[in-house]
């Protein structure tokens, strides 16, 4: 079976490709390599801040934005072309393809602004555009410390007091708090009903009085991360997104937001994982290794497969129904992705886990690569809770 585009979506990929031509960013020129993202802190414990959303980095999303690119499903005025759904699809595959980001924080146009567009009252849809444009920075407070992937279980407390909420509490594994103005927190407003009620969203600044941030730093010296500490913090009541106590319905909303394209990201770098195994195969003189090409056919093998299942999935949700597929490929790419790093590592030999350029192979790349893969079996959704989503809607196991 082979798939072709039709006529307006060839004509779709083809403007996109020319707009892509001319005005990428050359740090984009070779794609962008993900084991190398985050920012670097120093043996001071310093975070240099400048490196998790470069000044090159923001001026491209406002560039994406200014001309409708940057969600081209949306209108207009929101950096977008009113594009259809499989445009949409078009659009994030070619992306993918050319390894070329957004965004170096997706939190704001990925999470907030689609968010705020169903949840939101008319006040707070107007912080869409900055969010979607980056000219605001956003972090999601959901994770806590024992409430990660139960996340049900939060226990940041909001209280209400007069006009304004008060709020205690500790997230932990917030991507982007070290730089963002805005936060999305989901707190407990009520601790006398089952744990999936009682949830709200409160819309924080970072800079209010009461809240501290410490950045977490990978095994790669990177801090994409941080914990994030409010102490009688004041926040607003007309802060609040939706109605008191109806959180958990948007936290479903905006975790649906996050995994909708994570899938086709997730192919797309399992696809160049595939080709640059065969170019250290190559390298290394392992191409005619039997077992080595059956190795890195059978990756091409399930690669192509999620392609087929995630386009399946696609089908289903442009139709309207949900898509329990998209579960299965984001825990599917993930685990493949840390296996691949794994085999790229044995590929190189003796020194493959090695990061010294002396002895390593590619500055030790894999292994970097390798580290940081374990993050994408946890970000958008832990594989444990899309084994758990699976066994449930699609298996029709009962909860445990």
């Amino acid at each position: 079976m082979h798939l072709t585009w039709g006529p307006e979506e060839v004509a779709f990929r083809e403007e996109l490709g020319a707009f892509l031509d001319e005005h990428v960013p050359p740090e984009f020129e070779r794609g962008f390599d993900y084991a190398g993202e985050g920012g670097e802190v120093g043996d001071d414990g310093q975070l240099d801040a400048d490196n998790i959303i470069p000044d090159w980095a923001r001026r491209w999303q406002a560039t994406l934005f200014d001309h409708g690119w940057m969600i081209p499903a949306y209108p207009p005025e929101l950096g977008g072309r009113n594009a259809t759904l499989v445009q949409t699809l078009v659009y994030l595959e070619e992306l993918a393809r050319r390894r070329v980001l957004r965004s170096f924080h997706y939190p704001g146009y990925g999470i907030v602004s689609p968010s705020l567009l169903e949840f939101g009252n008319e006040e707070q849809k107007k912080l869409v555009p900055a969010a979607v444009r980056g000219d605001t920075i956003w972090c999601i407070g959901m994770s806590e410390p024992n409430a990660g992937s139960d996340l049900a279980g939060l226990q940041t407390r909001a209280t209400r007091d007069g006009d304004r909420f008060i709020v205690n509490g500790q997230k932990v594994w917030t991507s982007y708090a070290m730089v963002a103005q805005k936060c999305f927190v989901y707190v407990r407003t009520d601790a006398d009903v089952p744990k999936h009620k009682g949830i709200s969203l409160l819309i924080v600044d970072m800079d209010t009085p009461g809240i501290e941030v410490r950045p977490l730093r990978h095994l790669s010296r990177s801090a994409g991360f941080a914990e994030v500490f409010f102490t009688d913090v004041e926040v607003p009541a007309e802060n609040i997104v939706g109605e008191v106590n109806d959180g958990w319905r948007i936290t479903q909303g905006s975790l649906a937001h996050e995994r909708a394209g994570l899938w086709v990201e997730g192919v797309c770098r399992l696809d160049a994982s595939v080709l640059s195994l065969i170019d250290v195969a190559q390298r290394r003189g392992l191409d005619q290794d039997a077992g080595v090409r059956r190795d890195i056919a059978t990756m091409y093998e399930q690669a192509s497969s999620l392609r087929a299942l995630g386009y399946k999935g696609f089908a289903s949700f442009a139709q309207g129904s949900s898509a329990p597929e998209h579960s299965y490929m984001k825990m599917a790419t993930s685990e493949m992705g840390k296996a691949a790093c794994e085999y790229g590592m044995q590929l190189q030999g003796a020194y493959g886990p090695v990061m010294d350029p002396e002895r390593g192979e590619e500055n030790g790349r894999w292994v970097n690569y390798f580290f940081m893969s374990f993050a994408n079996t946890i970000a958008g959704g832990s594989s444990e809770i899309q084994r758990n989503i699976i066994a449930q809607r699609v298996l029709g196991l009962p909860r445990s």
